[in-house]
């Protein structure tokens, strides 16, 4: 008798079912596994059969043949150990076959039969739910990670015993309760609401904090340069907290991409609040881009949906920054290798910080730069124009003045980061009514067709835009990242046209070549 099982073979995003076949016949003693097993999977012999031996359970002295199909697929990983498990027992009247062909198992077997945590178990449970499975069984420590995807029963496993007498009606499913991703939400987020981190301790820099809020409305790219002492690190940390609030869908989108990178944990089984990657100027483009030989997601696919955050940009290699061109554009990224290609989502808020020259102090009214020219040339030259184009927002921090120090005590007055998320969100709910119904959910996001649909200028207003195309030698991209922009901008005023001072506001943003 030929026993089947059904587990799940997750190669990064790229989820399949297989079918594991196992024949245990009377030839020559063995234990095969074919079907274009990796090492790790060919490992999993040993570890079954300790895992049997010590769960008080015999692997049969008959040739054990165990099937991997489909055969043109490379499986990967431990996570077949538990299934393959089952089909041994399963083909030696151990277990009763009732809940087998309804139900996904997947996770790797321990020697002493417990089982340990393994990764991508979300897109895995997304898989079995679209192909129809009543449940999955997992390790009991993944269980918070699945327990968000609705009409599937979450079955949480600590050992090997515990399930054959599960699956034999000796006692009850462990099903695990549903996570209610709002509840779950604002408990996990509470502890940002007394973050010290907050615009309003911020003195000054009034320009750069609107920039930013029209930034994070929705999805718009931004450099911003200054000298030291002009709270760079603040305005950027504080960044994170005026970010709009995620949705069930998006928070499940970049779970999975953390799910298969390890990232989530039993007490932090979802992602609740939106990305903020910080990456350091030694990284090079393969760690931002994906992950060396096997092809792990980068810091671009970490950041999805929201912020990627390159502090001194100007000290990044130039090889690394001309890689983000095309995911700037694409907001994805294709992974070639050998054996597969895969693709990253790479939807992200390009945060850049530069300082004007090598010492800081170009911009400094205060004290002298002393770069010469050449220096300064060659230093700036490391961000292309291309580059540059592909960028919204373009503004210069001045330095924080010491007469301004003074009022750093009395800052009752200021406006805080969670009234400009306040905005922010009436911004989203607005986009998102907008794009009901499409794949678009914020303003950057908008192509030609969509532009010429919602961002209709008056006459006096297209007047100036092209005259500043004009005057300005922007291109065809930057005619276009303008209007989004303007889009934005009336958005947060809660104003359904354009109108020409959106469109002012806007084109302060922009920055000719020459001024780069």
């Amino acid at each position: 008798m030929i026993s089947k099982i059904h587990s799940i073979t997750v190669n990064w995003l790229n989820s399949e079912i297989i079918e594991i076949e196992v024949d245990i016949n009377n030839w020559m003693p063995a234990f095969k596994i074919v079907g274009l097993p990796d090492q790790s999977v060919q490992e999993s012999k040993e570890r079954i059969r300790s895992a049997l031996k010590n769960s008080w359970k015999k692997l049969p002295t008959n040739r054990i043949i165990v099937n991997l199909a489909p055969a043109d697929i490379k499986k990967t990983g431990p996570s077949f150990d538990f299934p393959i498990a089952i089909g041994i027992l399963l083909n030696s009247g151990e277990i009763e076959e009732k809940l087998i062909s309804e139900s996904i198992f997947i996770w790797e077997l321990s020697l002493n039969w417990d089982l340990r945590k393994v990764n991508s178990i979300l897109p895995a449970t997304i898989k079995a739910k679209e192909k129809g499975f009543k449940r999955i069984f997992i390790p009991y420590e993944n269980s918070p990670e699945a327990s968000i995807i609705p009409w599937i029963e979450i079955i949480r496993v600590k050992n090997l015993t515990w399930v054959i007498k599960m699956l034999n009606s000796e006692i009850a499913l462990d099903i695990t309760p549903k996570l209610d991703f709002k509840d779950f939400s604002k408990k996990a987020n509470k502890f940002s609401e007394n973050s010290k981190f907050d615009f309003k301790y911020v003195i000054g820099q009034n320009h750069a904090k609107r920039a930013l809020e029209i930034a994070a409305a929705w999805g718009h790219n931004i450099i911003m340069e200054w000298p030291p002492w002009s709270w760079k690190t603040m305005l950027s940390k504080s960044f994170s907290g005026i970010l709009p609030e995620l949705s069930i869908n998006e928070a499940i989108e970049i779970s999975k991409i953390y799910s298969i990178s390890g990232l989530l944990t039993h007490d932090n089984p979802i992602i609740t609040k939106r990305p903020f990657r910080t990456v350091h100027h030694t990284a090079s483009a393969i760690s931002i881009i994906w992950g060396w030989t096997n092809a792990k997601p980068g810091e671009i696919s970490l950041s999805h949906k929201w912020v990627l955050f390159l502090d001194e940009i100007l000290e990044f290699e130039k090889s690394v920054l001309e890689v983000l061109r095309q995911p700037l554009e694409d907001w994805m990224i294709t992974v070639n290798r050998v054996n597969a290609t895969y693709t990253y989502p790479a939807n992200f808020i390009l945060v850049w910080a530069m300082n004007p020259c090598p010492c800081g102090f170009l911009t400094d009214p205060d004290k002298e730069c002393i770069c010469s020219i050449r220096q300064i040339s060659n230093y700036r030259s490391r961000l292309s124009w291309p580059l540059i184009d592909r960028i919204d927002i373009f503004i210069e921090v001045p330095k924080v003045k010491t007469e301004e120090f003074k009022t750093w005590e009395d800052y009752s007055w200021r406006e805080t980061s969670e009234s400009i998320k306040t905005r922010v969100e009436k911004a989203r709910i607005l986009q998102l009514k907008r794009f009901e119904n499409t794949k678009i959910t914020f303003n950057a996001e908008m192509q030609t067709k969509q532009i010429n649909k919602f961002c209709i200028l008056d006459s006096e207003s297209e007047k100036i835009l092209k005259q500043a195309v004009a005057s300005m030698d922007l291109s065809a991209r930057a005619y276009y990242r303008i209007l989004k922009l303007s889009r934005t901008i009336a958005d947060l005023e809660e104003i359904k046209n354009i109108e020409t001072k959106h469109i002012l506001e806007a084109l302060s943003f922009r920055k000719k070549e020459e001024e780069v």
